[in-house]
Order: structure tokens, then C-alpha cells, then sequence
């Protein structure tokens, strides 16, 4: 099928193709290892700091304060497991709140087996933490705080400068997972309160495998992974440098359009809110509207209806979308996002989340309101609750 609709740029997205272009030499011309002291070796490494010092510049760091990863996941692993050590004689307490990404989630649920404890600060019904709740959290033994930037379900955008600045008047370490912020909002680490912030090149049009951490200069972390010394020997194991380098090119060409790409975007984005609200009765919008919200996120719950089955449906008509996040896609459970601002689990279930890319067109947009109202109104005639 030619005319699929991706709708689901918030699980993952293409490899532009710019940046395939840019990483191709790097499979067979410049494959020597990094850490190699050869010209070979000398000839890579020369890229992948250059790559390191472009993903400094785009997010206000220097390029020392760079560590390359695998992934957010290892990023956000890495950031709240490595400062801990450092941490210990001050206490075992952390907080985050209740609508992050499993990668913090399950993590600090591993923590909490090992002894520390976690405070999970609530959000409103839009998904927002609320400051003063941080600030009556802390305790003398806080050590770290891991709020997200951008919530990857509802779009729900953290007042992290805020939240930071509680942390910095607290001397406790603050951690934010920006995966789903970084090349879609403007990140200046010169300004914001943060000491760690995770990045993954496959959320802005980079290649899946390589994502990155920042440490702020000053802030202790320990080896997650031991090995042959990469990364200052913090972070052992060959560089995928393929995929590094095609990161950087990626990430300089999302800060470099974002906020042309970003007006185009969230105008597409109110078109498909407002006409999903003019053509499908009893339907919630889950997150914030406008500047408050990514501007390629749409989340909404339809009662009386499975989002299963309106993926389903979609997806026959050759239209990708999700019902929560991609990590979670497999489980019957419903999203603890959405049950965190206070749906029910028959709304929760019945969610839908549609993530707009820099491919998508307003005929994408127009197709959707064609189609899912009619899926709606079959799938509603099917359910013993619903009653016309």
C-alpha cells in the first residue's frame, strides 16, 4: 500500500533522509574504531566528537558533558542508577512523579526493592506536577529528582526550569528524560536548573541505537557499564559511531527547522482535535491544549469503545496510530498516564493517540476525520454499553 498515514511519530520516527545520506560513508569508507589510535581510528573519532560537540550546541552544553548511549532507556537508567552511589551517605530518597516513562518507572521499582524510597508526585487532570508538591515532598534525605520534560503519552509539557529550581535551592540533583522533547522544543542548558537529561536520536529523524546523556560538569556518576574505557571510561563498549554521527545530523537539522516545522504542526494538530470533537460525540481530550502540549501530540478517549479495536480498524485502512505509549502497546493494562489524571479504566481503555510528523499533510488530517468517526460509530453499535 503507497498512500499509508504514519501516525505515530511519538513511538518512532523515519530516518530522514538527509541523515541516512550523512552516516552512509560511515558503514565502509570510515569504519575505523574510535578508540583506535591509527588514521583509521583518528579519522572516525574525528567525526563522532564532531558529533559530540553538534549535540552540545543544540541543547546549550558543552561537549565534555555528552555521553553517548544506546538509547533513552540506558540514558535514563544510567542517570538515575549512576549518581546514587555518590549520593549514599545523604540518603536513600527519590522522587518523580506518577506519569513517567517505564524506563524511569521500572527503574526506581528495582531501587525500591534495594532499600530506597520513592515519593511519586500526582499530576492534575491535565498532567501538569504542581511545584509546591515537590517542595512539600523533599526531605533531608532527597538525593534525586526525575521528572519528565514532555509527557510521550498526552504531550503535557513540565515547568522544568521551575521544578529545577526547587532542586538547585535544595542541593538535590535534578534528572529530566527529554526523549520526547528534544528536537521539538527549544532545550538551553545554559539556563535551565539540569543536571542530567536524556536524549534518543529515533524520536527526531535519527537512527534507532544511539541515544545520549547529559551530565552536567560537576555532577558525580558512576560506570553503569565497565569495558574498554569509551566515554571517559564511564561507558564502556565500541562506539556505534554510525549511528552517533547520524544523530548529531540529526538533531542540528531539528533544531534548525523547529520552529517552522513546530507552527505547521500544531496547526495540523488543533485541526484533527477540533474535528475529532465536531464529528464524535462523548469524546475527552487527555492532556493540555496549545503551548502547554507537544505540537504533534493528540490523545483522546472515546467511551464506550476498545482502543484496541479503533487501531485495528485504522490500521486496515492503512493508518498508524497508537493507543498509549509503543513500550506499553502489548499490555491489556490501561495506560497509568492516563489512570494518573483521573480516568476510570473503561475511559482509559478506550484511548487514542495520534503523533504528527514533518511528513504528514493536512489531506493526512482530512483523511482521519473521514474515516474514524464512521470506525467509532460501528464499533459503539457493537458495545452493550453504549445506547445511541
Amino acid at each position: 500500500m503507497t498512500d499509508r498515514i504514519y501516525l505515530d511519530h511519538a513511538a518512532t520516527t523515519a530516518v530522514r533522509k538527509e541523515v541516512f545520506d550523512y552516516m552512509l560513508p560511515f558503514f565502509t569508507e570510515h569504519f575505523g574504531n574510535p578508540m583506535s589510535v591509527h588514521s583509521f581510528g583518528r579519522e572516525t573519532k574525528k567525526y563522532l566528537e564532531a558529533a559530540r560537540e553538534t549535540i552540545a550546541n543544540c541543547i546549550g552544553a558543552e561537549p565534555r558533558e555528552i555521553m553517548f548511549t544506546s538509547s533513552g532507556t540506558e540514558a535514563d537508567n544510567w542517570a538515575i542508577k549512576g549518581v546514587l552511589k555518590g549520593q549514599s551517605k545523604k540518603g536513600k530518597h527519590i522522587i518523580t512523579s506518577q506519569i513517567e516513562h517505564h524506563a524511569v518507572l521500572h527503574t526506581l521499582e528495582q531501587l525500591e526493592q534495594q532499600g530506597y524510597e520513592v515519593t511519586y508526585l500526582p499530576v492534575d487532570r491535565e498532567g501538569f506536577v504542581d511545584p509546591d508538591e515537590l517542595k512539600k515532598a523533599i526531605r533531608k534525605d532527597t538525593i534525586l529528582v526525575s521528572i519528565m520534560h514532555a509527557n510521550n503519552e498526552i504531550g503535557a509539557i513540565q515547568p522544568i526550569d521551575e521544578l529545577g529550581l526547587i532542586c538547585k535551592e535544595n542541593g538535590i540533583i535534578f534528572h529530566v528524560d527529554a526523549v520526547q522533547s528534544a528536537g521539538v522544543l527549544p532545550i538551553d542548558l545554559k539556563h535551565l536548573p539540569v543536571d542530567l537529561l536524556s536524549l534518543s536520536a529515533h524520536k527526531f529523524y535519527g537512527p534507532k541505537g544511539a541515544g545520549a546523556l547529559f551530565v552536567r560538569k560537576g555532577t558525580r556518576i558512576e560506570s553503569m557499564i565497565s569495558g574498554g574505557g569509551q566515554e571517559r571510561g564511564l561507558r564502556g563498549g565500541t562506539h556505534n559511531h554510525v549511528a552517533i554521527i547520524g544523530m548529531g545530523k540529526a538533531l542540528e537539522l531539528a533544531v534548525l527547522e523547529m520552529e517552522e516545522n513546530n507552527k505547521r504542526i500544531s496547526k495540523l494538530r488543533d485541526q484533527l482535535i477540533d474535528g475529532l470533537f465536531e464529528r464524535i460525540p462523548e469524546i475527552r481530550l487527555n492532556g493540555p491544549r496549545g503551548d502547554k502540549r507537544l505540537p504533534n501530540n493528540v490523545n483522546v478517549s472515546i467511551k464506550y469503545i476498545e482502543g484496541e479495536g479503533m487501531l485495528l480498524h485504522l490500521d486496515m485502512l492503512g493508518i498508524a496510530a497508537s493507543s498509549g505509549s509503543a513500550c506499553t502497546s502489548g499490555s491489556l493494562d490501561p495506560s497509568h498516564v492516563l489512570l494518573a489524571i483521573g480516568l476510570t479504566h473503561e475511559i482509559a481503555h478506550g484511548s487514542l493517540r495520534l503523533s504528527l510528523g514533518r511528513e504528514n499533510t493536512e489531506a493526512d488530517v482530512k483523511k482521519v476525520l473521514e474515516v474514524l468517526p464512521e470506525i467509532v460509530k460501528n464499533l459503539r453499535s457493537m458495545s452493550p454499553l453504549y445506547e445511541g
